[in-house]
């Protein structure tokens, strides 16, 4: 009996520290574990409240306006005049018309501007268009260059369609003479009040596909598609805009791939012009000979209607 119980101490006695190594390595698992649950906890809260801050910043990251009042027009553009544009929704928005030097072309050209800026920040583009003929209308939206409001995509819209109203109703532009240009962002501006109403042409100026695939490339680690509520879908409105359409791009632009600017233009079945080594925001992108000769050739097609 005491052998035997001899034994069984010396078989706990030997079994003892097996059991003990057990014990501290599922208490080492289980203090690993917990780190780990901390750190996905931690970083899930950190992925949560970046998403929540994209959502509920996303406009402040889309529209970069200039929000400071603009000089009068005929101090930047001899011959200018102010224009108070009254939107649907009761704002009243400043904007600028160009009328043409020398021999007139007889067409109007409305320039939806891209995400920044101003108007005034347009007038190389209105100097270059007026001095072919051409009269122009350079709109600011709502929230840009000291008008009330704030942008969005149906506010832009509403803000094209009011400059639109204003040449058609007020200056009795026919709609037919009437050429879109839209620059970047403008772009889905211009293609969807095409879609809306009648134009005669259309210039897309370094043109997206759609807002959500610019959005993926600068934040790839974020649902972009899935968060946007602005969405600008530039290939879907040309597609079914049926109006004629040259797209300018720059073949060294690193904002907008020129892969997408030859989406837009395919799905508008329309003209291509690229630019060698034009970048997205230089001057000759801007207001060169390039984009001025792609607004002229469509001009002079309506001018032999």
């Amino acid at each position: 009996m005491g052998w035997r119980e001899f034994g069984d101490v010396r078989h706990l006695e030997c079994t003892l520290p097996h059991w003990t190594r057990q014990t501290a390595d599922m208490t080492g698992v289980r203090a690993v574990l917990r780190r780990v649950l901390v750190v996905a906890a931690t970083l899930g809260v950190v992925v949560l409240l970046l998403v929540a801050g994209l959502w509920l910043g996303q406009r402040w990251l889309i529209y970069a306006p200039d929000t400071s009042p603009v000089p009068a027009a005929a101090t930047v553009l001899p011959g200018a005049s102010d224009v108070a544009l009254r939107t649907a929704d009761g704002l009243t928005l400043g904007a600028w018309f160009v009328p043409a030097e020398g021999p007139r072309r007889d067409v109007t050209v409305l320039v939806a501007n891209g995400n920044a800026g101003d108007r005034s920040q347009r007038a190389p583009l209105a100097a270059a268009l007026r001095a072919e003929g051409l009269d122009v209308l350079l709109l600011d939206y709502r929230g840009y260059g000291g008008n009330p409001g704030s942008p969005s995509e149906e506010g832009l819209a509403a803000d094209a369609r009011a400059a639109y109203d204003h040449l058609v109703s007020t200056r009795a532009v026919p709609p037919q003479r009437l050429v879109l240009f839209g620059e970047s962002l403008g772009a889905a501006v211009a293609a969807r009040l095409a879609v809306e109403v009648p134009v005669g042409r259309m210039v897309l100026r370094s043109p997206f596909t759609e807002l959500a695939s610019i959005a993926e490339r600068l934040y790839p680690v974020v649902p972009a598609r899935l968060l946007l509520t602005d969405r600008f879908p530039v290939a879907e409105l040309v597609a079914r805009a049926a109006v004629p359409t040259t797209v300018v791009l720059g073949e060294e632009d690193r904002l907008i791939p020129p892969a997408q600017s030859r989406a837009v233009a395919d799905a508008a079945r329309g003209d291509l012009v690229a630019v060698p080594g034009a970048d997205h925001n230089d001057a000759v992108l801007g207001h060169g000979p390039a984009v001025v000769g792609a607004v002229t050739r469509l001009a002079d097609g309506l001018a032999a209607r």
